[in-house]
C-alpha cells in the first residue's frame, strides 16, 4: 500500500545504556501555551495542538477515558497522557503525568481501575492504576516488552502480543564474526516499510489478575507468521469470546516469496482450553481482518476483502454463525467499505464506519442486511466506543483535528476541547465540496479550501492537491504534515479532487485507476484545476501542484505532461520511475495489481501500458520548477526514487531543490523535521507563486 498520511508521535523514553531504565531527567512534555496574536496557522502552531485518540467508554457508560498526545518542538518528540472525563463534558482530569507515554488504555475492575501500556520500567509493560491515577504499579515483567494488548472479559486472562526473533542473523551462520554487520538474505520480503524484517509479532495469553501477569503461552508457537499483521495493525485484530474460552486473530500465514505476492490472511479460532486451532476463513482469498464476537457469542463478525493481491478491495463486512459454519454477507447490497465493526448488545446488529463520497460517518447494519446512517454533517468520524446505551466517537475535519463528542439520537456534542484555546485564536478557512465534470462526463467531488477571512474580490494562488494510497479517499481528514489550513493560512486556495481510484465513490469509482496509472485520474487532475482556474478569484498563472506516494509521482507526471498549466511542483515519497519502483518495492501484490504485472512481461499490454506511463519517461518535458523531499528509511518507495527526479531536474536546466531526511521514513514523524518540512515547502511556493 502506498499511502500519504500522518502519523500520531508517541513518546521517545531515553534509557541509559547500562540499566535499561529511563533516564529520569527527560522532561515531562505537556500542553503547550503558545499565543496567536495574528490568528494564523504556522508550522510551531501546527506542531502545537494536542493530539487525542483512542476513546473508551467506562463499562456504566458514564466516563471517558482517552490519550492525548502533546509535542515539543524544542525536544523533538511526543509524549501521550491519559484522560478521564464525564459523558456530559463535566469533571474532566489528567490522570497522568510522566516522561513516558502511556498507551492502550483501557478500563479494569467494573470501572474502578484502567490498565495500560508504559515504558515507565525501561521496556513496555502492563501498568494498573486506580481510575483517578493513583496507585500505580506494574503487573507484567515479559522479556522483550509487550506491544499491545486485550484483557478477557472475565478479566482472569489477557492477550497479548510481542516480538519474536524471525530468520537467522549473520552471527547466527558465522559465530566467529560477532561484528559483522553484513546481511545475508535469500529470500523475500527481506525489508518492509522502514525495518529490515528480523522480528515478527506473536499473540500470547497469561493469567492476569490485576495484580500480576502469570506466564505467558505463544499460541502460535513454531509458527514463522505474524499476528497481528506488520506494519499498521494490532489489537483490532485479536478477540475474545464473551465466555473467555476463545480467541480469534487474524494472520496471513505465509513466508518470504509468499508472503511478498499474497494478501490472504485468515480469521483463528484458538481454543484457551485445549489449545486447538481452527481456520474460520478457509477458501476466501483476500485480506480477513479485525474479527469481533458477538454479546451471545453465536457469531463473529469481521472485515473481508475478496480477492488475493487487491489490498484496496472492498472492505466487506462478513458474519460467521459459530455453530452452523454459515457464513453472511452482510454489505452484499451496500457498494462501499465498512470498518471499526463492533455489536449492538441484542447480537442483532452491527455498528461501523463507512467512507462514502468524502465523508467518513458511523453506520449500522443489522443480520438481514438493513443499512442506516448513525451520524451526519461534514465531517470524518474516525473512532468510537459504546456501552451502556451510550456512545462516544472521535471526530475531525479539514478545520479541526479530533476531539472527544457525546453521540445522542445521531447529534455530537463535544466534551474534550483539548485544542480549544488555541482554536479560540485561530482564524481557519472553510472547506467547501464541489462536484465537478470530468472529461469522461461523469460528477467527481473536489473539496475547496478558502483561505481564512477570504475575499472573492482578491485573487489568489492556487494549490492542486495530488492524493496519495492510491486509493486513499480525500475526506475531512485532518492531517499534520499535508495539512489544508497551513496552506490556506498562507493564503492558498487548495483543489483536492477525489480523482478516480478512490474508496467511498463505489466500486467501479475505486477499480479504475488499477493498471491505468498515466490515464483517467490524471485527466480528472485537470478537470479539476481547468473548472476551479476559471473562477475570478484564482489566479491562473499561479498555480502549484503538491502531493505524497502516488500523489509524488502524480506530481512527476503531471511535471511531463502539463502543458505549461503550473508553475511550481513538491513531490514528497513519489514514484519516479516504475520499473525501478517495481523491484525496489517490497509488497509486489501491490506492484502486480496496480501495475499490472512485471515490465519484463512484454506480452501484457496492461503492465506495458503502465511503464510506458512513467514520469522518467517524459523529463525531456520537465520546464518547471520542482522540490523533491524524501526520506532514506522509506522501503516502501526508496528515496533513490526522490533523487533520480531531482538529478534529472538539475541535469535539464530546470530549477530544482530537494530535502533529504537519513532518519525518516515514508512519513514525516520527528516534530523538528515536520517544521523543517513545512518551512521548505512554503519558502518553495512563495518563492515561484508569489
Amino acid at each position: 500500500m502506498i499511502i500519504s498520511s500522518s502519523v500520531l508521535l508517541g513518546a521517545c523514553t531515553h534509557a541509559t545504556a547500562k540499566t535499561g531504565k529511563p533516564d529520569q531527567t527527560t522532561p515531562v512534555i505537556g500542553r503547550s501555551e503558545i499565543k496567536v496574536p495574528n490568528g494564523v496557522m504556522t508550522p510551531e502552531v501546527l506542531y502545537s495542538l494536542a493530539r487525542v485518540s483512542d476513546a473508551k467508554l467506562s463499562p456504566d457508560g458514564t466516563r471517558v477515558l482517552y490519550g492525548v498526545t502533546f509535542i515539543s518542538i524544542e525536544h523533538n518528540k511526543g509524549n501521550r497522557e491519559l484522560f478521564v472525563v464525564n459523558t456530559d463534558g463535566t469533571n474532566k482530569k489528567q490522570i497522568t503525568r510522566t516522561p513516558q507515554s502511556e498507551q492502550n488504555a483501557v478500563w479494569l475492575k467494573n470501572g474502578n481501575e484502567i490498565a495500560f501500556l508504559t515504558s515507565e520500567s525501561g521496556s513496555s509493560q502492563i501498568w494498573v492504576m486506580n481510575a483517578d491515577g493513583t496507585n500505580r504499579r506494574q503487573v507484567s515483567n515479559y522479556e522483550g516488552g509487550i506491544n499491545g494488548f486485550v484483557l478477557s472479559p472475565d478479566e482472569t486472562k489477557v492477550l497479548f502480543y510481542s516480538n519474536i526473533k524471525y530468520g537467522k542473523r549473520t552471527s547466527d551462520i558465522y559465530p566467529d564474526l560477532p561484528k559483522a554487520t553484513g546481511r545475508i538474505v535469500d529470500d523475500l520480503m527481506y525489508k518492509h516499510w522502514d525495518e529490515w524484517v528480523e522480528t515478527i509479532p506473536h499473540p500470547f495469553i497469561a493469567s492476569f489478575d490485576g495484580k500480576r501477569m502469570g506466564d505467558a503461552v505463544d499460541i502460535m508457537a513454531g509458527e514463522p507468521f505474524e499476528a497481528p499483521m506488520k506494519p499498521f495493525n494490532g489489537t483490532e485484530d485479536l478477540a475474545w469470546s464473551p465466555d473467555s474460552k476463545w480467541v480469534a486473530y487474524a494472520s496471513r500465514k505465509k513466508t518470504g516469496i509468499e508472503y511478498t505476492l499474497s494478501t490472504n490472511s485468515d480469521i483463528y479460532l484458538y481454543n484457551v482450553e485445549t489449545k486447538e486451532t481452527k481456520n474460520l476463513t478457509e477458501g476466501m482469498m483476500g485480506y480477513d481482518t479485525q474479527p469481533v464476537f458477538s454479546p451471545d457469542g453465536k457469531y463473529i463478525a469481521w472485515v473481508s476483502q475478496e480477492r488475493d493481491g487487491y489490498e484496496s478491495d472492498k472492505h466487506r463486512i462478513f458474519v460467521v454463525e459459530l455453530q452452523s459454519g454459515k457464513r453472511i454477507y452482510l454489505t452484499e447490497n451496500f457498494d462501499y467499505n465498512g470498518d471499526n465493526l463492533q455489536w449492538l448488545p441484542d447480537s442483532r446488529s452491527i455498528y461501523f464506519i463507512c467512507s462514502k463520497e468524502g465523508l467518513n460517518h458511523i453506520w449500522q447494519i443489522t443480520l438481514d442486511k438493513q443499512v442506516k446512517q448513525i451520524t451526519d454533517g461534514q465531517y470524518d468520524y474516525v473512532g468510537y466506543d459504546t456501552n451502556a446505551g451510550r456512545m462516544i466517537a472521535l471526530r475531525q475535519s479539514m478545520e479541526k483535528p479530533s476531539e472527544v463528542f457525546r453521540i445522542e439520537n445521531g447529534q455530537a456534542t463535544e466534551i474534550s476541547f483539548e485544542n480549544k484555546a488555541i482554536f479560540d485564536q485561530l482564524t481557519t478557512g472553510k472547506s467547501v465540496p464541489r462536484w465537478i465534470k470530468t472529461t469522461d462526463g461523469k460528477d467527481m467531488l473536489t473539496w475547496i479550501i478558502y483561505p481564512p477571512n477570504f475575499d472573492p474580490n482578491k485573487k489568489y494562488p492556487a494549490l492542486l492537491y495530488c492524493v496519495g494510497g492510491p486509493q486513499s479517499m480525500i475526506s475531512q481528514n485532518w492531517s499534520y504534515r499535508w495539512n489544508f489550513q497551513i496552506m490556506a493560512a498562507n493564503d492558498y486556495i487548495i483543489v483536492a479532487p477525489n480523482r478516480r481510484g478512490l474508496p467511498g465513490f463505489g466500486q467501479e469509482w475505486l477499480e479504475q485507476i488499477s493498471g491505468d496509472y498515466g490515464g483517467q485520474n490524471m485527466k480528472d487532475y485537470f478537470s479539476a484545476i481547468d473548472e476551479m482556474k476559471k473562477e475570478p478569484y484564482i489566479d491562473e498563472n499561479r498555480l502549484g501542484a503538491v502531493g505524497a506516494s502516488y500523489g509524488g509521482f502524480s506530481v512527476y507526471w503531471l511535471a511531463g505532461h502539463h502543458q505549461k498549466r503550473f508553475k511550481a511542483f513538491i513531490a514528497h515519497a513519489g514514484i519516479f520511475n516504475l520499473e525501478q519502483q517495481y523491484l525496489e518495492t517490497e509488497e509486489m501484490w501491490f506492484a502486480n495489481w496496480d501495475m499490472g504485472g512485471p515490465y519484463w512481461d512484454k506480452s501484457n499490454a496492461v503492465a506495458q501500458r503502465t511503464f510506458a506511463n512513467s514520469p522518467h519517461l517524459f523529463v525531456d518535458k520537465w520546464d518547471t520548477p520542482i522540490l523533491v523531499t524524501h526520506g532514506e528509511l522509506d522501503y516502501r518507495i526508496l528515496a533513490s526514487q526522490g533523487m533520480s527526479a531531482f538529478n534529472a531536474a538539475k541535469l535539464r536546466g530546470v530549477p530544482a531543490e530537494m530535502l533529504i531526511f537519513p532518519d525518516e521514513n515514508h512519513w514525516i514523524a520527528q516534530p523538528q523535521n515536520g517544521v523543517l518540512f513545512q518551512r521548505v515547502f512554503f519558502n518553495w511556493l512563495d518563492k515561484w507563486l508569489k
